[in-house]
């Protein structure tokens, strides 16, 4: 049962907010510290991975509160991060898959850095926030910006994810480039995303982009900091997204043999062929361009204790960034009158179900981290039990519920049509009732359907019970039409949902009740 909802009584939620987490006026609110992480799966030390190497973001940890059960609402980014920067569901901003430009297809909509500017807020953009094509200036009073060399005229339609600092690798890159211009005309990317699927940089962090980045925003930092009025600095990793290229002192951390295999190496037995990504992401890259669809062939170990090892590097080195940025922070004495931000757009197999990357309904792709501390001006005991440091919550959150979270804790009123709920109450007491159910969809297309079929899956999480429900999509009409197939998950038994139970005779009340959950 849902017992705090946004349309609990205004007066009461605001009383509780100003009584337990903020102490600021109009004059006062807190500065925002918005940090995206691309592909980051919710494997981190503070996530109680122990073979994983992530200090910056424990330390951040243990000042703030770990969302255990957090998670998107499509597992690839344009509609994630759509639906999060707008606040409301897929079939709302009807950003359904990777190319979609939400601006086209909603003009007039109000992002998040568009709204807190209304209410006084300076808003800067660096990295990867919406998509990486569509950087959406208008939202920002300082848009996309981006250090050198990186925002030179002949990279600027490249994405970030895509340079290498190995002289070979950026040879292999352009040959591949150049081979495939000859042949078709090339958007994604504008074709850089060819290379070498992973590099071992010999390189300094400020070299890549992420640790270039985390320079330019603190130089940013410092000339912002002393505006009359607060900042909303947004910043958006590109790591850990393909190519896994890191410096090699990232590499150094791990021995190859000793990384974890996955646990579930093969798709869910009884599930349907079109639930599964087809890799088309890791295909683009040399070294795996030639793998097949998960359902007709798995990555041998090697390559996957390869691809493991390279994202693992590349985790490893974006935390040493947010480190050095939250350290920055610190320094500038900004911290305590900040509220920090860590979000992950989606999660991302690796080797998981047979398969890489994201694009599914399955848990491995849905559930992403967060972490959250808020601000502490105001308190009058900055280390009060009330604050709930260094702790986690089981509470299912979503994506969507950050917009008016962010609201609440900035001091600010939400706006009527945010579909998400403010876990704000959560960082009072971790162990509260919350949601029944989170939401996520994903849109297969007949491109790269198993089947040639195009379907959209929508997906409802409970404590216990991962349900998702299949339909044919009219890619016309833009909706579902008729139901084709199910899949339930028992994650009591069953945490790695290897084995989908959708006919077994012991769970039809439960699935009567999922549906009813999923058609509310």
């Amino acid at each position: 049962m849902r017992i705090i909802r946004q349309d609990l009584p205004r007066l009461i939620l605001l009383l509780f907010i100003s009584q337990t987490i903020i102490s600021c006026t109009t004059d006062e609110k807190p500065n925002i510290l918005f940090i995206s992480i691309d592909d980051l799966r919710p494997e981190l030390g503070c996530y109680g991975n122990e073979f994983i190497k992530t200090p910056g973001l424990d330390d951040f940890a243990s000042d703030g509160l770990v969302f255990n059960r957090a998670y998107c609402q499509s597992a690839v980014c344009a509609p994630s991060r759509a639906s999060l920067m707008l606040g409301m569901r897929p079939d709302s901003t009807r950003v359904w898959h990777l190319g979609d430009e939400f601006r086209e297809i909603n003009p007039d909509a109000v992002t998040m850095p568009q709204y807190f500017h209304k209410y006084g807020y300076y808003t800067v953009s660096i990295g990867k926030i919406f998509h990486n094509y569509m950087p959406d200036s208008i939202s920002w009073d300082e848009p996309d910006l981006r250090p050198y060399p990186f925002a030179e005229p002949e990279n600027l339609q490249r994405d970030g994810e895509t340079f290498y600092v190995n002289e070979k690798n950026i040879e292999i890159q352009r040959l591949r480039r150049d081979s495939m211009l000859a042949i078709r005309k090339i958007s994604y990317a504008d074709g850089w995303n060819c290379g070498p699927v992973v590099e071992i940089g010999n390189a300094d962090d400020s070299e890549y982009i992420d640790g270039a980045q985390t320079d330019l925003a603190i130089e940013t930092l410092n000339r912002i900091k002393d505006l009359d009025q607060p900042f909303f600095l947004a910043l958006g990793y590109y790591r850990p997204h393909l190519p896994f290229a890191a410096p090699k002192k990232y590499w150094d951390l791990y021995n190859r043999e000793d990384i974890p295999m996955p646990p579930n190496p093969a798709p869910p037995i009884g599930s349907p062929s079109f639930s599964m990504n087809s890799m088309y992401e890791l295909r683009a890259y040399a070294g795996t361009n030639k793998k097949a669809h998960p359902v007709d062939q798995t990555i041998g170990e090697d390559t996957t204790r390869l691809l493991k090892h390279g994202y693992m590097a590349s985790v490893s080195y974006v935390d040493a960034c947010v480190g050095k940025l939250i350290s920055a922070l610190k320094e500038m004495d900004l911290y305590d009158n900040t509220i920090i931000i860590v979000w992950g757009d989606h999660g991302w197999k690796l080797g998981d179900l047979g398969s890489w990357g994201k694009m599914t309904n399955y848990e491995i792709d849905t559930r992403v981290p967060i972490i959250i501390k808020p601000s502490w001006t105001g308190h009058e005991q900055r280390n009060s039990e009330k604050m709930m440091m260094g702790t986690k919550t089981n509470a299912l959150v979503e994506l969507l519920d950050i917009f008016p979270s962010l609201c609440d804790l900035a001091g600010i009123p939400k706006a009527e049509y945010l579909q998400g709920t403010s876990f704000v109450p959560l960082i009072e007491d971790p162990t509260i009732e919350w949601k029944e159910a989170v939401y996520s969809q994903f849109h297969r297309r007949p491109k790269v359907a198993h089947d040639g079929g195009r379907y959209m899956g929508y997906s409802v999480r409970t404590k216990d019970f991962h349900y998702i429900e299949w339909y044919t999509w009219d890619n016309t009409l833009k909706q579902a039409i008729d139901s084709v197939t199910a899949e339930l998950y028992d994650h009591r038994i069953d945490p790695h949902e290897k084995i989908n139970r959708i006919d077994s005779p012991d769970y039809q009340n439960d699935i009567k009740n999922l549906h009813q959950l999923r058609i509310k």
